[in-house]
């Protein structure tokens, strides 16, 4: 690939990501939504983000990743829950999984 062409597609998205955040508050100035319709937005970003989270915490590729993996996201699922401090939700997640791991299981 020609780096002319990488210059061009980082400026290309560079604009794009620009126009969409600043149409965010120009266009909520001019526009009125109903508070159902926030609620919905809300509470979609939420359903997205955990999407997002299982099919990272599920798969490999096109593949099951194993039950190691799950069982740390569920850890530092739980512990993020309990308001653990970051770092350590971090740590438990990575030593469940490698714990699990060394054990056998896959």
């Amino acid at each position: 690939m020609d780096p002319m062409d990488l210059i061009i597609a980082g400026g290309v998205l560079a604009v794009g990501t620009f126009a969409f955040r600043f149409a965010g508050p120009v266009l909520k100035a001019r526009f009125t939504v109903s508070p159902k319709a926030e609620k919905l937005m809300a509470r979609s970003a939420v359903v997205l983000l955990a999407a997002l989270v299982a099919v990272a915490a599920l798969t490999e590729g096109h593949e099951f990743a194993g039950y190691a993996r799950p069982a740390g996201v569920l850890v530092g699922g739980v512990l993020a829950w309990r308001k653990v401090p970051f770092a350590l939700v971090v740590v438990a997640a990575a030593a469940t999984a490698a714990l699990l791991r060394l054990a056998g299981v896959p």
